[in-house]
Order: structure tokens, then C-alpha cells, then sequence
């Protein structure tokens, strides 16, 4: 059984392109609150997002993140000197007052396991758990909806990079092979852990890096420090190649996973591994297998992708331990076949 994995980089990213299209430009009238737990701060989101204007719309890694424009007053402090003395001399006034450089202001949204941000016409039926509502000036409305609350919200008042999203590692569509390899290949830790350690590619989660890797034929317990360079390269290939078609496909929709609409996305269907235990493997039809790895099931081809010396040692060494240790296995004595009972009758000797 699988367990439920929160939406990952493409996931994330046809949101994005989704309220790309709809949310730039859009003014907040005011902002209601459902449930709280799982919002930095609440009190902030009504009073810092009632009139703001929504200037842009990206992703972080996993975060989509809103950008809002800067108020009237912080705009005219961004504009060059010698247009603000132009203003104040048509407003009549004699000196420039004394005004600061606006301060970037941003909504990030982490979506968890069961989160989903959709825009909405006021008069659809409201979905069970939901728990922002934000009105817009065109009518519509911007609902975040998450049954199991492990979604995140926070309001953010500065640069991003003095943010948690600040700690993040490298882009993994924008990475380049270089910076990859430099990042991988230092390290002694399985390469399932590194592809998701956030701090060394931002976006990438279990669903995506068991297909890079088995599009890429490397078996997910392998050290970052035994991948020779050509088995970088064509791991950065294969993580790009694999983000791109799932982007193309709108996600996978396994749970609860919706666009921006409210559309499941299509990747799923294209899966090699991921989930696929038991099944054959399309490349050479040996039967997909499931371990643990970094904590996380990890799905690959015993074949096309194979295991390290040491992780298939380990893994005789526990057969091995396994075996001797069930009561029902036939003993052995010295190496040879115990002999049975009717054996040992025909040994026996004879009394005269």
C-alpha cells in the first residue's frame, strides 16, 4: 500500500500557471477565516490582505507563493527623485516628505498532503474543510480548501530570502548539470535522501524522484559518492525530462490533487515505478519491487536499476538471518542432510 504523498514541483507549478492566468492585477476586498492551525499568524491575513492588489504569482519549491503590489505610498517611493519632486510640485506641495523604500510583501501557501487552492464563483457550493475564502474584485473568489490541515499559510513582510524559503535548495528545472553533480556528488548519503532533502533541490518529493531514478536506471539506495559523473548526467536529464512531461500533464493525481479549476492532472497514468509494485517493468519485465529508503517507500526495478554491493549484501545477510532463525527450515549437521527418522532406524544397529 502507498502511502499519501503531499503535491510535488509539477503539481505545484500547473496551480501556479493556473491563477497566473487569473489572479495578477486582482484587488482583495477582505478575507474570511475558517479553521486557523495551520496559518502562521492569522490575525495578519485580514488586515495585511483586505485592499492589497495581487501583483504576481510564483512557485518556490513546493510553496506558491503571491506577491502583492506595493501601496500607493510605496509605490511613489520607488518612483526616481526627481518624478516625485515633479508630483509634489503639480500637488502644490514645496518639499518631498519623508518616505521610505516599500517593503515586499508575500502570501505562501504549502498545500501538505490534501490542500488545494481553486478559484471560485460565489455562488458554487463551498467544499467540506474549507478554510480561506478570499474575495476578489471581479467577483470571483480564491478558496483553500484542506481536509487533513497540514497544508501551511504564512504572510510574509520582507525578502524571501530572509524567509524559511531562504534555506532552499537549488531549482531542479533551472539547475544545471554542473551544479548538480557538485551538489551529489560529494556526499555519502543514499541518493533517494539527497533528491529529497529540500536543502539540496527545492520541489522534488518521493512520487518524482523514484521516476527520475528509474528513467535514469540508479537504484535509490546508492551513495551520492559512488555515481560516476556519466551517472549524474544522465540523472539531471532524466529529473528534468521527467518534471517537464508531468508539468505537460498537469500532475499526478493520486489523492486529492486538483488544479486550480478544480482538474485532476493525467501523470499518474504515465507512471514507471512509482506504486507499481508487483507489476512488470516496462523496460524488461521484471516485477516492480518496494523498499524502504530514507524513510520513504521507494519503487524500482530490481533489473534495469541495481542494487549496490553493499545494500544486496545486506540484503543476503538478512535472508540469511531470516532463514536460520525459522523453526521450520530443515536443519543441517556439518554441512550434510540431517538424516531422517526412517534413516536412522536403518543405521541402527542390529541385536543378535
Amino acid at each position: 500500500m502507498v502511502e499519501p504523498d503531499m503535491p510535488e514541483l509539477p503539481e505545484v507549478e500547473t496551480v501556479v500557471r493556473g491563477l497566473r492566468k487569473t489572479l495578477p492585477g486582482r484587488r482583495i476586498l477582505d478575507v474570511w477565516l475558517g479553521k486557523t492551525d495551520f496559518i502562521h499568524e492569522p490575525e495578519l491575513l485580514p488586515q495585511r490582505l483586505s485592499g492589497a492588489r495581487i501583483e504576481s504569482v510564483h512557485r518556490h519549491g513546493k510553496f506558491l507563493v503571491i506577491k502583492f503590489a506595493p501601496s500607493e505610498n510605496e509605490a511613489r517611493a520607488a518612483l526616481p527623485k526627481r518624478a516625485r519632486l515633479l508630483q509634489n510640485a503639480s500637488a502644490g506641495r514645496s518639499r518631498e516628505p519623508n518616505q521610505e523604500s516599500p517593503i515586499p510583501r508575500h502570501l505562501l501557501v504549502h498545500l501538505g498532503m490534501t490542500g488545494q487552492l481553486t478559484t471560485r464563483k460565489p455562488e458554487d457550493i463551498v467544499k467540506p474543510h474549507t478554510h480561506v475564502v478570499i474575495r476578489l474584485d471581479d467577483g470571483m473568489e480564491l478558496r483553500y480548501t484542506d481536509t487533513r490541515r497540514f497544508g501551511r499559510i504564512r504572510f510574509v513582510s520582507g525578502e524571501l530570502e530572509a524567509s524559511p524559503l531562504g534555506k532552499l535548495g537549488a531549482e531542479p528545472l533551472k539547475v544545471t548539470s554542473a551544479e548538480f553533480i557538485e551538489r551529489i556528488r560529494p556526499r555519502c548519503t543514499q541518493i533517494k535522501a539527497l533528491l529529497l532533502d529540500q536543502r539540496v533541490l527545492r520541489g522534488m518529493g518521493n512520487i518524482y524522484t523514484d521516476e527520475s531514478l528509474w528513467r535514469a536506471r540508479t537504484h535509490p539506495a546508492r551513495r551520492g559518492s559512488t555515481l560516476r559523473i556519466a551517472e549524474l548526467k544522465d540523472l539531471h536529464a532524466a529529473m528534468q525530462s521527467v518534471l517537464r512531461e508531468a508539468i505537460g500533464l498537469r500532475g499526478s493525481s493520486i489523492s486529492d490533487y486538483v488544479d486550480s479549476l478544480g482538474t485532476r492532472g493525467k501523470y499518474q497514468r504515465q507512471h514507471q515505478a512509482y506504486g507499481l509494485e508487483g507489476k512488470p517493468c516496462t523496460r524488461c519485465g521484471q516485477r516492480i519491487r518496494r523498499i524502504i529508503v530514507a524513510g520513504r517507500s521507494s519503487f524500482f526495478c530490481p533489473r534495469c536499476q541495481r542494487a549496490p554491493r553493499s545494500h544486496a549484501a545486506a540484503g543476503k545477510s538478512n535472508a540469511k538471518t531470516a532463514a536460520h532463525a525459522n523453526p521450520f527450515r530443515p536443519k543441517t549437521i556439518s554441512g550434510a542432510r540431517a538424516k531422517s527418522p526412517a534413516n536412522r532406524r536403518k543405521s541402527a544397529p542390529r541385536h543378535k
